[in-house]
């Protein structure tokens, strides 16, 4: 599930307005915050995660592993802010971010 130069621009100018839906912080990926993530991409399918984590190693570290656990894409990544796409089953009108 590969994004396209297109599609990840779009996405992009969509998620600018997004507020972080959820944070990661010192515990790392927990079983709640991944629920969370889960939860968040199949109703919003754009989200936005901050990940408070200073070491950029362990940053990126983190990123992949919420992508390849949720197979989400990720979009972009600006500092300790990333934007993450996954296409719901059933798509929500009202509360997907790419719908409205």
């Amino acid at each position: 599930m590969s994004l396209s130069n297109a599609q990840k621009k779009q996405y992009r100018l969509i998620g600018h307005s997004l507020n972080p839906i959820v944070m990661v912080a010192g515990n790392g990926l927990t079983e709640p915050v991944l629920t969370e993530i889960d939860r968040a991409l199949e109703d919003h399918e754009l989200i936005k995660v901050r990940i408070s984590i200073v070491d950029r190693e362990a940053r990126n570290a983190i990123i992949a592993e919420i992508a390849k656990v949720m197979k989400a894409e990720v979009v972009q990544t600006i500092g300790k802010v990333v934007l993450f796409y996954r296409a719901a089953l059933e798509t929500n009108v009202k509360l997907s971010n790419l719908h409205r």
